[in-house]
């Protein structure tokens, strides 16, 4: 543990300096001095309402399901043993955008288009395992097959919808399916659902590395190999359909995250897991703040963001990987 708490404590302070820097800057902007007065309860009441009742929440949610996806995304790749697989490699973010874009289709907004997302990644869980699986098992191949082409269908639909809808919706609707924190709600389930997923995979660090080589030689180290993966793939889905849920679907954080602190500070799952809810959340945070300031006072959708930062640095990893 000590030689873990030095990158950890790190990471939380990178985090908290993010937070401030976020609720900070806008279309008015504040300086720390203020932001920290409002923080510890004082402040005028406009400085309030418009840190503690906007810009707060936004940002914590922003972190949240930064958070989520960087974990899903280290998870995935040790179930998958594929360096290049992501949160939304099975085809989880195409059934979480079908259940948003048939809400919004029907007029639902708020907690009921966040509710039919997390259905519909739920949903294409069990479709992608349950084919997957089929008679027999499953192996990693072929549910990353099964995942890529369930994943094909969704967007297929997708299409469908977005070809069909109103001109007055596509607007909301695209902003959804490139990502948007602009309505994201409470973060508190978020943030409880990261803890929560910390603690819990941590004192499995062990195993996961050791997986991570392989199921034969996890086998013959007494590694419990099969209920170990189905356990991985539960928390990795549950993980991407709550981000999903949150703030639409957000690219490249669940791949490059994890990559990224891999080649800063090794391979052992008991110092990534942790290290991916704290990096993660970062880089959201700094990639939602960037998509409020570059137009301001227009917002673009931080999918944009973290995909032109994701891009240059997922054709890195892909040439070191040759």
């Amino acid at each position: 543990m000590r030689g873990y708490s030095r990158p950890l404590m790190a990471l939380g302070g990178l985090g908290l300096l993010c937070i401030a820097l976020s609720v900070s800057i806008g279309s008015a902007s504040l300086s720390l001095t203020d932001t920290l007065a409002v923080l510890t309860g004082s402040g005028t009441p406009l400085q309030q309402t418009l840190i503690l009742e906007l810009r707060l929440p936004r940002t914590l949610s922003a972190f949240a399901t930064g958070g989520l996806l960087a974990v899903a995304g280290a998870l995935m790749q040790v179930l998958l043993r594929n360096p290049l697989a992501d949160p939304y490699i099975l085809g989880l973010s195409g059934g979480a955008a079908v259940g948003a874009l048939l809400a919004m289709l029907a007029g639902f907004a708020g907690v009921l288009v966040s509710g039919s997302a997390f259905a519909g990644a739920m949903l294409a869980t069990l479709l992608v395992f349950g084919l997957a699986h089929g008679t027999g098992s499953w192996t990693p191949s072929r549910l990353l097959l099964t995942g890529v082409v369930v994943a094909a269908g969704w967007g297929a639909i997708i299409t469908l919808i977005l070809a069909m809808s109103p001109a007055r919706q596509l607007p909301g609707m695209l902003y959804w399916l490139m990502g948007d924190l602009s309505h994201a709600g409470s973060p508190g389930a978020g943030l409880g659902l990261l803890a929560l997923v910390c603690a819990l995979v941590f004192p499995l660090g062990r195993s996961l590395n050791v997986l991570a080589r392989g199921p034969l030689q996890a086998a013959a180290l007494g590694v419990s190999v099969r209920p170990l993966e189905w356990l991985i793939y539960v928390l990795a889905s549950v993980l991407t359909a709550a981000a999903v849920s949150m703030a639409g679907s957000i690219g490249f954080v669940g791949l490059v995250v994890p990559h990224m602190l891999r080649l800063v500070l090794g391979n052992d799952q008991r110092l990534i897991l942790p290290a991916c809810a704290l990096a993660g959340g970062c880089l959201l945070v700094l990639a939602d703040s960037l998509a409020r300031v570059v137009i301001a006072p227009e917002q673009l959708p931080v999918g944009v963001i973290t995909a032109l930062l994701g891009v240059p640095t997922f054709l890195y990893l892909l040439y070191r990987s040759r």
